[in-house]
């Protein structure tokens, strides 16, 4: 099963997404990554590693908020041996569209990827 890391700039930002998306997730592991390590906003690279790690099967989607936070992502999936992509889709939304592609038995991480990533096309309107 494709796992989900939700990165923020703030801790509690990315636990409020993951809360929400784990109402559509049914088994699928979502880890809430966010702040910079010392309790401040901001993003950590060994943090992110850390919570990639953390997915038991080894593949995830990664969703962040805003562009420091793509780099340490970047940076982290360079440091872990999980298979992961970044979603360029919008967190929240991304995140909800992911966690319910996650939960289909033939999921993949491309397939939980575009799924993530079809969400910028949603009119909220």
């Amino acid at each position: 099963m494709v796992g989900l890391v939700v990165v923020s700039h703030s801790l509690r930002a990315a636990e409020g997404i993951e809360e929400v998306a784990a109402e559509m997730a049914g088994d699928t592991q979502i880890e809430a990554v966010g702040g910079d390590g010392d309790g401040g906003i901001g993003t950590s690279a060994t943090d992110i590693q850390d919570a990639l790690d953390s997915i038991s099967d080894g593949e995830a989607v990664v969703l962040v908020d805003l562009g420091s936070a793509v780099m340490n992502a970047e940076l982290a999936i360079e440091m872990s041996d999980t298979d992961a992509k970044i979603a360029d889709a919008p967190v929240l939304e991304g995140a909800v569209n992911a966690a319910v592609s996650a939960t289909s038995p033939k999921a993949t991480l491309d397939s939980v990827l575009e799924s993530a990533e079809e969400a910028g096309e949603i009119s909220k309107v």
